[in-house]
């Protein structure tokens, strides 16, 4: 099939942008691979422009990077500087996906109905880490009960019995960060001890 020169430029193009866009996020090919059900010499192809980039090859890289199908294929820009992060619906809550990159650690932004307050405790691998921006969060953990405000967090192992909604006295908004394989944060710095006061 012929195409115009403007649309063999834009697949052309397609490829550098892949490689680009996955070597600034430090994603190794294995990674998206894993990420996308793609085999590494087909996405090593399709970078190389060796291989014509397809819908059925682009969406799951987009999905992979949650960047919209148009930054993959060189759309034009249309002035708007804001990221462009698309909420969701699930179990009952808005959640929004902060991370841009597949790998082991999935940040998310989750604003929880105050209808949700009944605890149903469930188990599955994994370890998550929770930030309470507003409102109050209850957590059942095991055999804890606590209600968290603005500010505080929660760590925990998920192959526990957990379960996380409100108070029923308003929503609540809150950061999580979720690893499937019981990944943690690794804390790089911790504040020192303070010096007595009167030195």
């Amino acid at each position: 099939m012929d195409h115009s020169p403007a649309i063999s430029r834009a697949l052309s193009e397609v490829g550098p942008r892949l490689k680009r866009l996955r070597t600034e996020r430090g994603v190794t090919l294995a990674a998206l691979s894993e990420a996308t059900g793609i085999s590494k010499s087909t996405l090593s192809r399709l970078e190389s422009g060796r291989r014509r980039p397809s819908l059925e090859l682009l969406l799951p890289i987009a999905q992979a990077h949650q960047v919209p199908l148009d930054e993959l294929v060189g759309a034009p820009e249309v002035g708007d500087p804001r990221v462009r992060m698309t909420p969701r619906r699930a179990n009952g809550q808005v959640v929004v996906p902060l991370t841009r990159q597949p790998g082991p650690l999935q940040t998310f932004k989750s604003v929880l109905p105050a209808s949700r307050k009944t605890p149903e405790l469930c188990t599955h691998e994994g370890y998550e880490w929770l930030y309470v921006l507003s409102g109050r969060l209850r957590l059942v953990l095991a055999d804890h009960d606590l209600v968290l405000g603005p500010g505080e967090a929660a760590e925990f192992d998920t192959r526990l019995p957990h379960w996380f909604g409100t108070t029923g006295e308003g929503p609540v908004e809150m950061l999580s960060i979720f690893g499937r394989q019981g990944e943690r944060m690794h804390v790089r710095a911790r504040p020192r001890a303070r010096a007595a006061s009167g030195d």
